[in-house]
């Protein structure tokens, strides 16, 4: 990642501590715990470690296994230890430094690990867990092209394997083919910690349904779920194909979600309240019918994962701003015939939104 990219993000959250009054904020990587907020705010994406940023110094600590690669990756003052724990090390630090408010991330540890190691330190610990996140839940022009990117070869890798799809192929097979497509056109890999979802027939009905060996039959109907990782940063995009021929059922279902996807899309701008976008969906599908046969939220926020902030749901508080990565995926289950859910990502512009994944092919192919 570009030295000038982390310096500008360093610079954000010390003016986010100076707001809180804080000498000295750490962050603590667990075996890639929280690794994407370390990676976002250091440049940094090794299983374990720890920061420690004041006003005037960065500093990434890690083990040998990380040597070379974390020299490579931040501009930080690395240090190599494998002495200690990583939570113990980091309240040393404090204590060493005779720091009097110190944040940290309470939802990232442990009460164990506060009570062992940073309870005894003579300071005021502050709980900043929402710092990192408030930072990276606005995209800046080099993330959100990130994301372009992973959608680009997300789409390319689904339109080749498709390719390949006919009866007979298990929903693993597919799976298969398509981490593989993936990688192959130039993406680090799928999800970061998730398989696809790759539903056939009247398992599609189940909103996260892993591949499985069940195999394909002439006339069902396959919903995937799935996305590519560029630069540490994903897409996430749902299509459906059908084997041989698309139902009179599917395609009137199909209709539907189009209409509620664009429907919601129309409504995503600056100053929006998720809830709302959520609504403007749910309405077309209520109206069809369906209402019932809707079961979660519109969509999420999106970028080092798969799920951020800000949400799109009947439940959601948040208000849409620009710089908001969102994916909107209306979908319809029905069970004992199965379901359809149509996915793509938006950034938040100042007029409204951009499409980071293409949403010109949602229609059911038919393989």
């Amino acid at each position: 990642m570009n030295s000038e990219i982390i310096a500008a993000r360093v610079e954000k959250l010390r003016a986010l501590m100076a707001d809180k009054g804080l000498d000295v904020f750490t962050l603590i990587v667990d075996e890639r715990a929280n690794s994407e907020s370390c990676h976002y705010i250091s440049g940094f994406r090794g299983s374990s470690a720890g920061l420690i940023i004041t006003p005037d110094t960065s500093t990434l600590i890690t083990d040998g296994r990380y040597l070379t690669q974390s020299k490579s990756q931040t501009p930080f003052t690395v240090i190599i230890q494998s002495e200690l724990a990583m939570p113990e090390y980091i309240a040393r630090a404090v204590a060493d430094g005779g720091y009097s408010r110190a944040g940290f991330e309470a939802g990232k540890i442990s009460h164990a690990t506060f009570t062992k190691y940073f309870a005894p330190v003579k300071c005021e610990w502050l709980d900043v867990s929402e710092m990192i996140p408030t930072l990276r839940r606005t995209k800046d022009a080099h993330e959100a092209e990130l994301i372009r990117k992973a959608g680009r070869i997300g789409r390319e890798a689904l339109g080749n394997v498709l390719k390949l799809a006919h009866a007979g192929m298990s929903e693993t097979e597919f799976e298969i083919l398509l981490t593989g497509e993936i990688k192959r056109l130039g993406a680090e890999k799928g999800w970061a910690h998730d398989d696809f979802i790759v539903a056939s027939g009247e398992r599609s009905a189940m909103c996260h349904a892993p591949a499985t060996g069940k195999v394909f039959a002439d006339g069902e109907t396959v919903t995937v779920d799935y996305g590519a990782m560029v630069g540490g940063y994903m897409s996430d995009i749902t299509r459906n194909f059908a084997l041989g021929h698309v139902s009179s059922k599917a395609q009137e279902i199909n209709g539907v979600l189009l209409r509620a996807h664009h429907e919601a899309v129309r409504a995503i701008r600056p100053g929006v309240r998720g809830a709302d976008v959520d609504a403007a969906a749910r309405k077309v599908i209520a109206d069809a019918g369906y209402g019932d046969k809707f079961v979660h939220g519109l969509g999420h926020g999106l970028g080092l994962e798969v799920h951020e902030s800000p949400r799109l749901s009947r439940t959601s508080k948040d208000v849409l701003q620009a710089g908001d990565v969102v994916t909107v995926e209306p979908g319809i289950y029905i069970e004992g015939w199965g379901g359809l859910r149509i996915e793509d990502d938006y950034l938040v512009t100042e007029e409204g939104c951009d499409c980071l994944t293409v949403n010109d092919n949602q229609s059911i192919t038919v393989v």
